[in-house]
């Protein structure tokens, strides 16, 4: 990643990083914020980029400008609880089926919002921004076995969870 391409590679996964870190810290100008840190933290650190996969690199580079924010945050004061709400990405569909398919997406981030955090990352990285497990494992610093693992013991949660919810709605 050179200096002109800088601007490109910001065009190209400022969306995704904004979605992953929003999931990760459910606000808004603090995902926005992280993700200005990430670009910058990128920029400073381009003489230490070692010809990888940019997306992974910066995945990694987000998800430690996040871990930053999470130390600074519990020295100060608590997070707040305020939940991820995307709306649906095709606006071309009705809005019956728009909103329907907004009540599952909000109903499935509340539900991964509840995860503990290491499977919550993961399930995030991997199912959601379609990283490999490989690069997941690295942007989260862990063992690909130990990321499986997460990986697996989230689904089981969620399956667990719509299970529950759906038996409550009968």
């Amino acid at each position: 990643m050179k200096h002109s391409t800088l601007e490109s590679v910001y065009r190209k996964y400022m969306p995704a990083l904004y979605r992953y870190l929003r999931t990760l810290c459910g606000d808004d100008r603090a995902a926005e914020d992280l993700v200005q840190e990430t670009f910058y933290r990128a920029y400073l650190h381009l003489e230490n980029y070692k010809d990888e996969k940019v997306k992974p690199w910066l995945f990694r580079v987000a998800y430690n400008a996040f871990i930053d924010m999470k130390r600074k945050e519990k020295r100060s004061t608590t997070s707040s609880d305020e939940f991820f709400h995307r709306l649906p990405d095709d606006e071309r569909k009705g809005p019956e089926s728009v909103l329907l398919q907004k009540e599952d997406h909000d109903a499935l981030m509340a539900w991964i919002v509840q995860l503990p955090e290491l499977q919550k990352q993961a399930l995030v990285l991997y199912d959601l921004h379609q990283l490999s497990y490989q690069e997941s494992a690295h942007v989260m610093g862990i063992t690909l076995s130990h990321f499986k693992i997460l990986l697996f013991r989230a689904r089981q949660q969620l399956r667990k969870t719509k299970e529950r919810n759906d038996q409550d709605d009968r």
